[in-house]
């Protein structure tokens, strides 16, 4: 008897407890359910639709847009420029990030200056930067072309020819993506034991890049998954440089994808087509990151 009172009240105990945890998480997941579960909802529904901005009423077409986007080659373009974008900007900024974080992290002394530095991409409205760059990509004056000059090699027009538009851009993507991935990485080599490097110079790793095989990369498992996840999603997420500098062009040779879901939603003010292309892109985002998930994982080690 004295069991089942003892019992009962750590019952109602965790119970009040149970409540006053769902009353805690119910903002959360009031904002939860109104801005992220519901628009999404929205969406998916409002691509079976012709809806336009402007018109009263609308009618269910079932998968007509889909349909549509099969043959539109608009689409087939931003799709492919999207791939094409996040297949230079994703690798080439994490390889540049974890060589620059292993850098600043042998700096014995100005630590916190580098990390400003390479930070500030981060930090700074890349509208407002969009015309520095529009001045160093310029083809007769800018500085880029000056020096490739100098070099006797004769500078592209970077931002107005469709060979080289989206190099041009994905510099700039990997410029604002570096410091970001860096900061990850730095937080990633402190974590990281000192006494494993002792262990691993003990038994024969006397190089640096032994120590860094053996040690490092290993260790730096959880964040390299975590900084790839980060990385591919800014990339297919691409819009404000090809909205500022370029608007899909030459010849859409710079239009991705979440430009051309704009372009459909808020210029032609097609939004039941601009839905369904969101909803594709949601799916893209779906499959990748569980196909990375899938691959990578198995090969990380959590320490």
């Amino acid at each position: 008897m004295a069991s089942v009172a003892t019992d009962m009240p750590m019952a109602a105990a965790d119970r009040r407890e149970g409540r006053i945890a769902w009353l805690l998480a119910a903002p959360a997941i009031t904002l939860l359910f109104l801005f992220i579960l519901l628009p999404t909802l929205a969406v998916v529904v409002l691509g079976f639709t012709d809806f336009e901005l402007g018109y009263g009423g609308f009618r269910f077409v079932g998968f007509e847009n889909y349909a549509e986007l099969v043959s539109d080659r608009t689409f087939r373009r931003s799709l492919w420029n999207t791939a094409v974008y996040t297949a230079i900007v994703t690798p080439v900024s994490i390889v540049l990030a974890l060589a620059i974080a292993m850098l600043i992290e042998a700096e014995t002394r100005a630590k916190a200056f580098f990390r400003t530095v390479y930070f500030l991409p981060v930090a700074s409205l890349l509208v407002a930067m969009a015309t520095v760059w529009q001045f160093l990509f310029h083809p007769t004056i800018g500085p880029i072309n000056t020096f490739l000059t100098q070099l006797g090699i004769a500078g592209p027009n970077w931002l107005g020819a469709s060979g080289t538009v989206l190099y041009g851009l994905s510099i700039i993507g990997i410029w604002q993506s570096v410091g970001f991935n860096m900061v990850l990485f730095l937080a990633g080599l402190t974590a990281i034991p000192r006494e494993l490097y002792a262990a691993a110079e003990v038994d024969g790793a006397k190089s640096w890049f032994d120590r860094f095989r053996l040690v490092t990369w290993p260790m730096l498992g959880p964040t390299t998954l975590f900084v790839t996840t980060i990385s591919i999603i800014n990339s297919v997420k691409v819009f404000e440089t090809v909205k500022t500098l370029t608007e899909g062009g030459p010849n859409k040779a710079s239009e991705v994808l979440l430009f051309t879901i704009y372009q459909e939603g808020f210029v032609y003010l097609r939004v039941g087509y601009a839905s369904a292309m969101t909803v594709i892109f949601l799916a893209i985002l779906v499959v990748l990151m569980f196909l990375q998930y899938r691959v990578l994982d198995r090969k990380v080690l959590y320490a």
